[in-house]
C-alpha cells in the first residue's frame, strides 16, 4: 500500500551518490525533503534537481535534509551529476539514490503504471524529525515541479506545527494565519469578545504573528 499522509515513512537502506545511509538513522532532529525524478540525463530532471540544488541554503536553513531519487545507477548518477556541473556550473551536493531494483520506489508509491512502470513519477514528500509524512506531493513525467511551492509549504508545516495554527490559502511567512476555531460554548463566547484578531465570524479568525 502507498504511504499517506500521517503515515511513518517507511524504512530503507540504499546507495546514494553521498554513501551508503539508512532512512531511519539519517538526518537526526530534522526535516526530509525526498524527491523522485524519471532518468538522469533528462531535460525536465536536470532543470529540477539544479532547482534543488541552487535553493539548497533554503532548505539547509529550515533544518531540512534532501534526498533525490530514481531507477538509474551509482554510476549514471555520478555521470550525470559530473555533466550538469561541466555544463551549468550547478553541482548537485545532496544524496541521489540508486534504485535499479527500484525497491525504494515501489516502497514509496513513486511507481504508478498508467504513467510508467520504469520510471519514478516526480513525487516529494515532505518529512518531519520523527519521521512522519506530512505532504506528499505527485507530478506526472511531462510536468516540472515548482520550488516556491515547494519551500512555502515545508515552511508552512513547520510554522503551523511551531505555533499551533492553520494556514490559510495563498499563506507566506508573515501573511496572517488562522486560529483553531473554538471546540466548546466557552470557547466561542471568547473568541466573540475577542478584539486582539481579524474576525470573519467565531470559526474564521485570522491574526498576525
Amino acid at each position: 500500500m502507498m504511504p499517506r499522509i500521517g503515515d511513518q515513512a517507511p524504512d530503507f537502506e540504499a546507495v546514494t551518490t553521498k554513501g551508503k545511509i539508512k532512512f531511519s538513522d539519517y538526518a537526526k532532529d530534522k526535516w526530509v525533503v525526498m524527491f523522485s525524478h524519471p532518468a538522469d540525463f533528462t531535460p525536465v530532471c536536470t532543470t529540477e534537481m539544479s532547482g534543488f540544488a541552487i535553493r539548497k541554503d533554503e532548505f539547509t536553513a529550515l533544518n531540512t535534509e534532501l534526498i533525490g531519487l530514481s531507477i538509474d545507477s551509482i554510476h549514471s548518477h555520478l555521470a550525470w551529476v559530473n555533466n550538469v556541473r561541466e555544463k551549468t556550473g550547478v553541482y548537485l551536493d545532496f544524496p541521489i539514490i540508486a534504485d535499479l531494483d527500484m525497491k525504494v520506489a515501489k516502497l514509496y508509491g513513486m511507481l504508478q503504471p498508467n504513467e510508467s512502470e520504469t520510471a519514478a513519477v516526480r513525487a516529494v514528500f515532505f518529512i518531519d524529525p520523527s519521521k512522519k509524512i506530512r505532504l506528499i506531493m505527485y507530478y506526472p513525467l511531462n510536468v516540472g515541479r515548482n520550488m516556491d511551492e515547494i519551500l512555502r509549504v515545508l515552511e508552512a508545516l513547520q510554522f503551523s506545527d511551531e505555533h499551533k495554527v492553520a494556514i490559510p490559502l495563498n499563506w507566506k511567512k508573515g501573511d496572517k494565519v488562522i486560529v483553531p476555531p473554538p471546540k466548546t460554548l466557552d470557547e466561542m463566547e471568547a473568541r466573540l469578545a475577542d478584539t486582539t484578531c481579524e474576525r470573519t465570524d467565531f470559526y474564521l479568525c485570522k491574526k498576525t504573528i
